[in-house]
């Protein structure tokens, strides 16, 4: 697809960590990336300004819940997400398939695909590969994933292979459907779906799963089912055996990861695009992350610190306001405090991704991390 195209501006020669550019019709993103969750097309706290003002690029909404509400066929009509939302920058929607998971004592898994109960109102829809495209399409993102099955940690090795292997069927089934859909929507930007490599924690099962989807030669491919319990030590594992094996010339997106640190070396392992709820999640039960680790705004000890979240940082909360300020607020349950730590968690996390781009670029990666590790001490 000419309108999405991934350029590998520089690899770390030490590593496998690379900085490159992802080009879509929304503008192009500089990678390593990481997204921040806009599950109901809105990051919870901030407005799409605010968005902008901390650096994000791109952001992720989820098919799922906006399939509940306020309904796909409904934004379609409005224009798609990015209308919709206002937002302008490339958007990425999730199939679904993390709520299988998540959500699995109201879903039944057949081959055809999910049969699940609303968390909202009780009610039953049936999710197959060709409704979720459907529904992507209609939603309008860029980024699509396809549907799959997120696996649960602990996972029976035949367990593993059987959803395994539905996952690669349900992802053909995308790609026919995805490409018929693209011939129909003419009236609409071209979108670019992404496989996902499913396979628990079994080196032979993601490598299979790797090998057939790069056969359908999409625009980029995942890694998916990990930071879901195992130990962060096998979820490493599994990064660094797939990553390899996924195209150089395409981006590499690690789902659901993660903290500061488990970004790096995701990026180390070669991965280039990344999301997660922590940076924001943190933020609303008062924690913000800095180059030491994570502070925890509702300790005493902060009631009557004058100094900034983190000292030198440009956000607009540590640009205006003290720690014992933002302790006050969530002291007081004060809506405030929740904005004001979820800006500054965005910005640390872009800001961490920039540096990142810049030391892979410059050619001192290396260097850069063995800084950071040193400084942060919060694992």
């Amino acid at each position: 697809m000419s309108e999405f195209r991934f350029e590998l501006v520089a690899e770390d020669p030490a590593t496998g960590a690379r900085a490159g550019v992802f080009h879509t019709p929304h503008g192009a993103i500089e990678t390593p990336v990481f997204m921040p969750v806009g599950t109901q097309a809105t990051v919870k706290t901030l407005d799409q300004q605010d968005l902008s003002a901390v650096g994000a690029q791109i952001i992720l909404g989820n098919a799922y819940h906006l399939y509940l509400r306020p309904g796909h066929q409904l934004i379609d009509r409005m224009g798609g997400l990015h209308t919709f939302m206002n937002w302008p920058l490339p958007i990425l929607t999730d199939s679904g398939g993390f709520q299988v998971f998540s959500l699995n004592d109201l879903n039944k898994i057949s081959e055809d695909g999910v049969r699940f109960q609303s968390h909202l109102d009780g009610s039953y829809h049936l999710f197959t590969s060709e409704k979720v495209m459907e529904i992507e399409h209609g939603l309008g993102a860029d980024i699509i994933m396809a549907f799959d099955e997120c696996t649960p940690y602990p996972c029976d090795r035949d367990y593993a292979q059987q959803s395994m292997q539905r996952t690669l069927r349900w992802a053909e089934r995308c790609v026919e459907r995805h490409r018929a859909l693209a011939t129909e929507r003419t009236h609409r930007p071209p979108q670019a779906l992404f496989g996902i490599v499913q396979g628990s924690t079994y080196p032979e099962l993601r490598q299979d799963c790797a090998q057939e989807l790069i056969q359908f030669d999409l625009p980029g491919y995942a890694i998916g089912g990990l930071a879901v319990g195992e130990p962060r030590e096998a979820m490493f594992s599994v990064v660094r055996e797939t990553s390899p094996l996924l195209p150089a010339g395409k981006p590499r997106y690690l789902m659901g990861v993660g903290l500061p640190h488990d970004l790096v070396e995701a990026v180390e392992a070669g991965i280039d695009m990344f999301d997660c709820v922590v940076p924001t999640r943190n933020a609303r039960n008062g924690t913000a992350f800095t180059r030491h680790g994570r502070l925890r705004l509702k300790n005493a000890h902060h009631a009557e610190d004058p100094q900034p979240l983190e000292q030198g940082c440009a956000c607009a909360t540590c640009s205006h306001y003290s720690r014992a300020y933002l302790r006050h607020l969530f002291q007081t349950n004060e809506v405030l405090g929740l904005r004001l730590a979820t800006l500054h968690n965005l910005f640390f996390f872009q800001q961490l991704m920039s540096e990142i781009r810049e030391a892979i670029i410059g050619g001192y990666f290396s260097t850069w991390q063995a800084e950071f590790s040193a400084l942060y001490q919060d694992r």
